[in-house]
Formats: C-alpha cells, sequence, structure tokens
C-alpha cells in the first residue's frame, strides 16, 4: 500500500474505510461491523471516524472490528467544533479512546472550524500528542484562509485537510491544494464518489470500459493518482468494499486523465469549500 509522508515525518496510507453515517441505525450495525471487518481482512490500512458519525456509534462499531487484530490499522477520528476547546478536546479524545479501546489515535482531527479558538484546540492537540494519546492531528473542511491560520498556531505540525474532493467537485485544486502540496500536507478526500453521484455519469461510465474496470474505480483512481491526496471511501456492501479496493490496481494512462479533466474540467477560479 503506497502511502503519504506527513510533516511529522510519519507516513499515512493513501486509501482507507470510512465510516460516515454508520452507527446511525441499530439495524444496519451488524452488516456496518461486517463491512469493516472484510474490508481490513482485504488488507485496508486505515479507517476514519468520528465522534459526531452515530453520536459516538460509529467509534464503537470500529472499536468491535478491531478486536483480536494483531496489526491494527491507521485510525482517523474527529472532535466536533462544539467540544473543540481546551479541555474540551482532551476530553473527547478520552472518549473516543474508550469507545474504540484504543491507547492512541494515528491522527486526530478538528472536524470543521467552529466557535473555539483555534490557540486552544492546537493547544489541546500538542498535550495530547505529547502525552501519546494521539501521533499526530490536523483539521477537515478548511479552506486556505483556514489553513494559513492553522499555520500560525501549529508550529508546522498539521498533518493533513479532510475535505470535499472528487471528480465533480474539484474546487480544491484551484488553491487550497497547491498550497498543500508546498508544505507536504497531504489532502483526505472524503465523499470521494459524490455520495454516489458520480457513478450515475455517462462519460465516465465510459471511460471506464475503456480501462476496464468500474465507474467507482475510475473516480477513487483518479484520486489515488493525484500528489499528495488519499481517500476514504464509505460503503457497508462487501461487493462494494471489495470493488472499491480494486481501485488500487488500475492504472490511468495519460490520455485517460485528459479525457477526464475534459468531461470533469478543472476550476478556472477560486470556487467556495464545499462541505456535505
Amino acid at each position: 500500500m503506497r502511502s503519504c509522508n506527513l510533516p511529522s515525518g510519519k507516513t499515512m496510507p493513501v486509501l482507507g474505510l470510512g465510516t460516515w453515517r454508520m452507527g446511525e441505525s441499530a439495524r444496519r450495525r451488524v452488516e456496518e461491523l461486517d463491512a469493516l471487518k472484510y474490508g481490513l481482512d482485504l488488507g485496508y490500512p486505515m479507517i476514519d471516524t468520528a465522534e459526531m458519525y452515530g453520536e459516538g456509534a460509529a467509534e464503537e462499531i470500529v472499536g468491535d472490528a478491531l478486536q483480536g487484530r494483531t496489526s491494527p490499522p491507521y485510525i482517523v477520528s474527529k472532535v466536533y467544533p462544539h467540544n473543540a476547546t481546551r479541555s474540551g478536546t482532551i476530553a473527547a479524545c478520552e472518549r473516543s479512546l474508550k469507545r474504540m479501546r484504543l491507547e492512541r489515535i494515528d491522527l486526530y482531527l478538528l472536524h470543521w472550524r467552529g466557535g473555539a479558538h483555534l490557540e486552544e484546540t492546537f493547544e489541546a492537540f500538542h498535550r495530547l500528542r505529547d502525552a501519546g494519546k494521539i501521533a499526530d492531528f490536523g483539521v477537515s473542511n478548511f479552506d486556505l484562509d483556514d489553513m494559513e491560520d492553522a499555520a500560525r498556531l501549529d508550529k508546522g505540525l498539521t498533518a493533513s485537510n479532510q475535505v470535499l474532493y472528487c471528480l465533480s467537485r474539484r474546487g480544491p485544486e484551484f488553491d487550497l491544494l497547491p498550497w498543500m502540496r508546498k508544505r507536504s500536507i497531504p489532502l483526505m478526500a472524503y465523499s470521494p464518489l459524490d455520495q454516489g453521484g458520480l457513478l450515475r455519469k455517462a462519460p465516465l461510465k465510459k471511460l471506464a470500459d475503456e480501462v476496464g474496470c468500474t465507474s467507482a474505480q475510475l473516480a477513487l483512481a483518479w484520486l489515488l493518482a493525484q500528489p499528495g491526496v488519499v481517500t476514504i471511501p464509505k460503503s457497508a456492501s462487501r461487493d462494494r468494499v471489495k470493488e472499491n479496493f480494486g481501485a488500487l490496481d488500475v492504472k490511468l494512462s495519460p490520455q485517460i486523465l485528459a479525457e477526464l479533466d475534459r468531461a470533469f474540467p478543472p476550476p478556472k477560479g477560486k470556487q467556495p469549500l464545499e462541505m456535505l
């Protein structure tokens, strides 16, 4: 599995399992847990979650999926903005660790910018890092101006920024992604299939047929071909989890990349950062 270098000197995998909207229904819990376990068995090296997902229930499912594994995956979780005060961040992290039955979170993110002062959040991140509760910290849903604010406060250790980015939503390419690349800060692309909307795009299906893969695999392979980009597709289906993993084997020629650019043009100017 390829990986990206982080400013701290550590690395993170380029592909992981997302858990957004897991834990919201008791009826789906068995299916969701099975999908995570199956993905780990296939070789997915990373799981992304958050205290917001299912109000902690997704983290509990992650904890169940990790039981009995001698080599746990890279774990990413996030703190709610309303919990991101100096003391609130530390308390939230402790709750997440308890739900997942872990001693350390590999990457801990501020889910989006809220009312708490960034100074307090980053001070708490540093304290958690020094205590060994987290290995690295970062942010989510930060546009360029937010990242510039963070850079003034984080002592150069912001490890990643998780944002909405996919073939049909390429806004970050204009200024945010180049800024992050210059600083070796990986972009974590969430909703890489645009909530399934990309799979209904005829141009993507046509090109996927030419490549010899599925539309989902082509959309994910395009992201994986972007320098400094990792992605975390979510699925509660074994078939889709396996299909997504196959994106690692898809090779994209310069011609296919050019055709994707024609079908899904990059931005010509600044676009506000989108959130789902």
